[in-house]
């Protein structure tokens, strides 16, 4: 598609001109530090050095855009409503500076070395690069604190250290929020690195095969441990993404219309409540925790354990690829058509999962079949598809082979590499269905717009299913109606753009407009996106009420905090 020139192109390279005069000094530091140091991440900390340059030592005029403004605190006797319905109030994090919150986090490393660092303890590129290693350099977070602790007695000290001290506290797995919300996402929290607890072990008694899995545990070790035993579950394809966010939010991917969501494999947890409690959730025990946080958990508790069902892996998949180069628009609208309608068809065999993606040069459709080749050609999937000017690929993969094909696609994206980018994404339910005209008329304007990057792609991602057998107030997951998700991606170099995030509003904006009017349409809590002007409506749309409720009896000072988690219900004046 084509690529223009936006009226603000000039000021975006000027500005990328001056961040680049400004990282010389923090180069030189960067290639000094390759030469005498064994480690791989030279690399990861070099590009967060040359964002860090751009953030810190713009002139503040410069970054209007680099991160969202969140309201002022909002008083109990002053709330904000929708509806009639009172918004939770969003206070920023305490800061502590004192001795008494270090000494504290101190007294439980006990000496012990990489186990917490300090906001200004060591210089900012360290901090960064070794301890904070921020996966948007769009939103780089200064936490008061890293700490590492090495079990989940040590985790309960910490949330006591920071309720005591009045400090913000978010747990971070993966890191691969959008928003960089494992470090707090403002400044000022306590960021707990659960990259100690990575334990996996699978119970063979009974024939349950239920695995236990330490939540600073990546997906794809938890892949490699289970391998042994041929059992596995449903999750994304990026092996790099920690299971203490994924099961907590959703965790969608291209299993899940064949086995559901991965916080749908949650059987039990171990968690640390805002008190420091060490407790278990599960169906019968603290039930309507155990109920938020499979799908809000970052607002509730800090999980150091999971117990998730698992199944036998699949004896064969099959990886299907379709690229389509298009010669005019109304064919890329017939190949969207055609995809639309299958992945709406309730009918569709559940052992597909599939994407349509939209990107500079083209379109492509991506499918995943867990069973056979013979199996997937006789299901006459590939015959609902139009035929195009391209090439199809079709593979037969194992269970291992598949996920390293996935993973290997997925890198070509976002994969664990830090940039500065941005992101918008909604879901869409039967009655949301694209409509020729609306299609022609989105990829019309696609067409034309400025992006400021050839770094961007649209993708449409099938959910339904099995995610949609359980019932939208099962869980605090509130999207079991969707039967896709669209999220867009853009990368720049140095900062985000201001063209490329109006190309990215301004597609969203186009899609909002094809919608019903007046409803929240919602979208997956684990696309974070730090812009939405009402976040806790879009990600837990009906079920939010409840989660304040619970959040009030559980977590009543905020202790588990980020920008768009789950406030407390908000008492109205006099009540």
């Amino acid at each position: 598609m084509g690529q223009k020139a936006g009226p603000g192109a000039g000021a975006d390279q000027d500005r990328d001109r001056v961040a680049a005069a400004t990282t010389l000094t923090l180069a030189r530091k960067l290639a000094q530090e390759k030469k005498k140091s064994r480690r791989k991440n030279w690399l990861i900390a070099g590009i967060a050095t040359v964002a860090l340059a751009a953030h810190y030592y713009l002139p503040q005029q410069q970054q209007q855009h680099s991160q969202p403004t969140y309201a002022d605190p909002v008083t109990l006797a002053d709330p904000v409503t929708i509806g009639g319905v009172a918004l939770p109030a969003v206070a920023a994090p305490v800061t502590r500076t004192a001795s008494t919150l270090q000494d504290c986090l101190d007294s439980i490393c006990a000496g012990r070395a990489n186990c917490v660092h300090y906001a200004g303890g060591g210089g900012l590129y360290k901090y960064f690069s070794e301890w904070i290693k921020p996966l948007n350099l769009a939103y780089l977070i200064t936490p008061a604190a890293v700490i590492r602790p090495r079990n989940v007695t040590e985790v309960a000290a910490v949330v006591k250290c920071a309720a005591k001290n009045g400090v913000k506290v978010q747990a971070k797995s993966g890191g691969h929020s959008y928003a960089n919300y494992g470090s707090g996402g403002q400044d000022g929290a306590i960021s707990v690195d659960l990259v100690n607890l990575q334990s996996v072990w699978v119970n063979t008694t009974g024939g349950s095969w239920q695995a236990h899995v330490g939540a600073g545990s990546k997906l794809g070790d938890v892949d490699d441990k289970l391998a042994p035993y041929k059992r596995a579950f449903a999750h994304g394809i990026c092996p790099g993404v920690g299971i203490g966010g994924h099961a907590t939010i959703g965790g969608l991917g291209p299993m899940s219309r064949m086995w559901g969501t991965c916080l749908d494999h949650v059987e039990e947890v171990e968690v640390v409540t805002a008190t420091g409690a060490i407790l278990r959730a599960s169906t019968t025990q603290n039930v309507d925790l155990f109920w938020a946080l499979r799908g809000a958990g970052a607002g509730f508790g800090i999980i150091t354990e999971f117990v998730l069902k698992t199944h036998p892996e699949p004896a064969e998949v099959v990886d299907y690829v379709y690229n389509f180069q298009y010669s005019h628009l109304p064919e890329m609208v017939d190949f969207f058509m055609a995809w639309q309608n299958l992945v709406a068809d309730p009918t569709l065999d559940r052992r597909l999962g599939t994407e349509f993606t939209l990107y500079p040069f083209g379109a492509r459709v991506t499918a995943t079949w867990y069973g056979s080749q013979a199996e997937f050609v006789s299901s006459g999937i590939m015959d609902r598809l139009p035929s195009g000017n391209d090439t199809v690929g079709l593979s037969r993969n194992s269970w291992l082979g598949h996920l390293l094909s996935q993973a290997q696609k997925e890198a070509l994206r976002l994969g664990d590499v830090p940039n500065p980018f941005y992101s918008k994404s909604l879901g869409f339910t039967r009655r949301d269905l694209l409509t020729r005209a609306q299609t022609l008329d989105l990829f019309q304007w696609v067409d034309k717009a400025a992006k400021g990057t050839l770094a961007w792609f649209v993708i449409f991602d099938a959910t339904g299913g099995k995610v949609a057998d359980v019932g939208s107030n099962a869980t605090a997951y509130a999207h079991r109606d969707k039967v896709f998700f669209y999220q867009s991606y853009a990368i720049n170099v140095l900062r985000v753009s201001s063209t490329t995030r109006a190309f990215l509003e301004g597609f969203h904006n186009r899609l909002l407009g094809f919608l019903p009017a007046g409803e929240a349409h919602g979208t997956y809590p684990g696309y974070v996106d730090p812009f939405l002007k009402f976040p806790q409506q879009e990600y837990w749309l009906a079920n939010l009420p409840v989660l304040e409720g619970i959040k009030s009896k559980w977590d009543a000072g905020d202790v588990f905090h980020n920008p768009q988690s789950v406030r407390p219900a908000v008492k109205k004046k006099g009540t």
